[in-house]
């Protein structure tokens, strides 16, 4: 089955499946479920095809895939242009949701300490 050009996956079950679209999580994915009448549980591969269609037809009624991610990178495009304290955050690849940076957030700004402990020393041999 596929719906915005991406295949939902047959072995797992639709409220799963249904994740693998960028937009589409859990809850999302429950309530598109429960408003169409298919069971949770149930496989893609196990859908009439009238049921497929209004499945596929409420998932691109949303917005999904491409048309979020461009929605996101214009949002944060907007704030870096205005210069807002946000998006300065933003420019410099640093957290913009008010987390300490002292210690955490490697993962945003890289392992850049070269302090004590910092990094993993190469073993000297005898």
């Amino acid at each position: 089955m596929r719906i915005s050009g991406l295949t939902i996956p047959d072995n797992k079950r639709l409220e799963v499946g249904l994740t693998t679209l960028y937009g589409i999580g859990r809850p999302i994915a429950q309530s598109i479920l429960d408003k169409l009448g298919i069971d949770r549980g149930a496989r893609p591969g196990d859908l009439s095809e009238e049921k497929e269609n209004a499945l596929r037809k409420e998932v691109e009624s949303r917005t999904i895939e491409g048309e979020l991610k461009r929605e996101v990178a214009g949002n944060i495009k907007r704030l870096k242009d205005i210069k807002c304290y946000r998006g300065l955050r933003h420019m410099k690849s640093l957290p913009s949701r008010g987390q300490r940076t002292k210690t955490n957030s490697r993962t945003r700004r890289g392992n850049t300490r070269k302090t004590m402990g910092s990094g993993r020393k190469k073993v000297e041999k005898k």
